[in-house]
């Protein structure tokens, strides 16, 4: 079994120096924010002229405009016209790696997390978990300086290890920074699978990941009596296990060994009625993260996607990822949009992911509204998507001040120019964003990406 063993990394003064947001002062005022239509986050109607009193970075008041009073001395915001929505939540990407202008484990560096957890914020994400691809000692490591408040704002950063077969696991671009950080646990036997578990268990980890997939033949494959033991010792210690799998066969196995979250979509193939039974009883929590396998947006010249990224990556996206659709394209569009309503019908709790972080061609913030549209062009309401963007993400990592609107949460919210409940693309028409009550500054961290060139 391979263990991680690399030292936590040192944090530089130089990070703090170049902090690009300030936070402490809009988190301490008492603000009214009144006139915009409120989106809950839940399944609960909007408030169509709302309004909601931030104090502490939280939210202590929420209503009707008129209905809520101002406490004296509290700064009035007019948000008439506007769309307010929780701050969104992203349970699966791959942290640390990409650099814009070059990807590897070389990259993985707290400065380097710390910038795509700033550019989730930019987008709207208030909390990124990094699945199986993250060193232990330097996540915890980065957790514990992030609580206290050594950091810039960003997204708040979770992270859980992965357990794979010797050789197995991560996909062959991931794979080089996985091994040459010694991330991955090598599991054989089920023995050893409990064991690992339980190390996970005593650092007061919460989730592991599993690979279940031999990448059409190519990787060793997990055996059932390695991943059974995985389910079965980790909910003994309370913790959940997110089981990347994706053809059918697989996800049935995993789904019927009771694998918490279920990770990708079955693209190849319609499901059947025994998964559909499947998935009745078990209800996984369930992430898509179909859209790394989309024609990039990158290749649509959109400002929105286009203004975090160097000039030179863009260029070199549009020349490689660009060219024409794929003749399987046709056929992929019709079998997602035939799943991916019988999972959410058959009880499967979406949740948001992206698997952002392997290729610049899928990126940090954007790439979540990107897959927030895929759901809704695959037959989901905006509102559901919007439900399985914020509050249900926040149920399944036990986040009980996050993912909606309502007194006594956290205020993580964003503010919209128009209403995404007509049009999920309206979640990209972002005004400002704001973590425990404090605006982002957008304007200068965009600033400071660009002056360096958006690389690391």
């Amino acid at each position: 079994m391979r263990r991680m063993t690399l030292p936590a990394c040192g944090l530089m003064v130089a990070l703090l120096a170049s902090i690009a947001y300030s936070q402490s002062r809009g988190a301490s005022a008492v603000v009214l924010y009144e006139g915009a239509r409120l989106i809950i986050g839940d399944t609960s109607a909007p408030i169509e002229s709302g309004a909601f009193v931030v104090s502490g970075g939280r939210i202590t008041a929420l209503g009707r405009s008129g209905a809520v009073r101002a406490p004296a001395g509290a700064t009035r915001v007019d948000l008439a016209g506007k769309t307010v929505m929780p701050a969104m939540i992203n349970v699966h990407v791959h942290i640390g790696y990409e650099g814009y202008t070059s990807w590897g484990a070389e990259n993985y560096t707290p400065q380097n997390v710390l910038d795509h957890l700033q550019r989730e914020a930019f987008y709207g994400i208030a909390v990124t978990q990094s699945v199986g691809s993250s060193p232990t000692d330097q996540a915890i490591q980065f957790q514990r300086d992030q609580d206290a408040g050594k950091f810039a704002p960003a997204s708040r950063f979770l992270f859980m290890p992965g357990m794979a077969p010797p050789n197995g696991g991560p996909d062959a671009i991931l794979l080089k920074g996985t091994s040459a950080l010694h991330v991955v646990y090598e599991v054989s036997t089920g023995e050893e699978a409990r064991a690992a578990v339980r190390t996970m268990a005593a650092r007061q980890l919460k989730s592991v990941k599993i690979w279940v997939d031999d990448r059409r033949g190519t990787y060793p494959k997990m055996t059932p009596e390695v991943y059974n033991a995985i389910i079965d010792e980790a909910h003994a210690h309370q913790m959940m296990v997110h089981a990347h799998a994706i053809a059918l066969p697989d996800q049935k196995a995993v789904v019927r060994a009771g694998a918490d979250v279920l990770v990708h979509t079955t693209q190849n193939e319609k499901l059947d009625d025994e998964f559909l039974a499947l998935l009745r009883e078990k209800k996984p929590y369930w992430t898509t993260v179909i859209g790394l396998g989309d024609r990039s947006e990158v290749c649509d010249n959109d400002p929105f996607i286009d203004q975090t990224y160097p000039a030179k990556t863009l260029a070199d996206i549009r020349a490689a990822s660009c060219g024409p659709v794929s003749p399987n394209a046709a056929n992929r569009e019709a079998i997602l949009a035939n799943n991916l309503p019988q999972y959410v019908a058959a009880g499967a709790r979406l949740v948001l992911g992206t698997d952002a972080g392997i290729t610049p061609r899928h990126a940090f913030g954007w790439a979540d509204h990107h897959e927030m549209s895929r759901w809704v062009k695959s037959g989901l309401t905006p509102s559901q998507a919007i439900v399985a963007a914020t509050s249900r993400p926040a149920e399944l990592l036990g986040l009980k001040d996050m993912g909606t609107l309502a007194v006594g949460k956290r205020a993580d919210f964003i503010v919209l120019s128009a209403n995404p409940l007509e049009n999920i693309r309206n979640t990209r028409e972002i005004s400002a964003v704001y973590l425990g009550g404090a605006k982002l500054d957008r304007d200068a961290r965009l600033a400071q990406w660009k002056r360096s060139g958006a690389a690391q």
